[in-house]
């Protein structure tokens, strides 16, 4: 355990040059600054709620777009949470939260769906900048969804490399590919599954949760209405 802290230290350390953040005592900046700004994952979920609700109403605020914080944040980030979201050009975390920069750090893929590789880019924002929060954010008639259940329903196979979200969401959303409610059903399942994953694959994640540093949740956007909703 201790080579492996040592060892994760190292590579954040150099990393940390590059993403202009400095790990202090085994933890990130952020860390420190959340725990003597008082900012929980509870807080911090709120903050994002109230910007959706902003969103929503037409009063969004858009802040952190000043040239003075463009400045700020290059010299060094610190992301109040991690976003999972689908890729959908229609779920924008940024915007539908009225964030700004360097107030999130947004990693996409087409069905929100957790692997290797983008979970590593979970975790390197985990270890560097502590987030109170982890989101994972599915929405409604979500096309990955849709055509994975349509594949399971025909026996088919999806073209080229989309197969390959066919094959990780199948096992999720496939038991529902018969229900009238399918792709719902299958939104909610998928983001419920996905948040659960980060934390099974992830000892990282594991680590900081158990520790109380951070909190992972799902969420479902509606299309439609502009709303997030925790699902969990």
């Amino acid at each position: 355990m201790l080579q492996s802290k040592l060892n994760r230290r190292f590579f954040l350390g150099a990393g940390g040059a590059v993403a202009g953040s400095i790990a202090l005592g085994g933890l990130g900046s952020s860390a420190v600054l959340a725990a003597e700004s008082g900012v929980t994952p509870d807080k911090v979920l709120a903050d994002l709620l109230a910007g959706n609700k902003r969103f929503i109403s037409g009063k969004a605020k858009h802040p952190h777009l000043s040239r003075e914080r463009i400045g700020l944040v290059a010299k060094g980030q610190h992301p109040l949470a991690i976003i999972l979201s689908c890729a959908d050009s229609r779920v924008a975390p940024e915007l539908l939260f009225d964030q700004g920069v360097g107030d999130l750090f947004v990693n996409r893929v087409a069905g929100n769906a957790v692997d290797p590789l983008l979970l590593g880019s979970m975790e390197y924002a985990a270890e560097e900048f502590v987030p109170p929060l982890v989101m994972v954010l599915g929405h409604e008639r979500c096309g990955a969804v849709a055509a994975t259940q349509g594949c399971v329903r025909s026996g088919g196979r999806a073209p080229g490399n989309i197969q390959t979200i066919v094959d990780a969401l199948t096992p999720i959303v496939g038991p529902y590919a018969n229900d009238p409610d399918a792709v719902e059903k299958g939104v909610q399942a998928n983001v419920k599954a996905q948040a659960a994953a980060v934390l099974a694959q992830s000892a990282i994640f594991r680590e900081k949760v158990e520790a109380g540093h951070m909190k992972i949740v799902g969420a479902r956007y509606d299309l439609d209405s502009g709303k997030v909703t925790v699902l969990s």
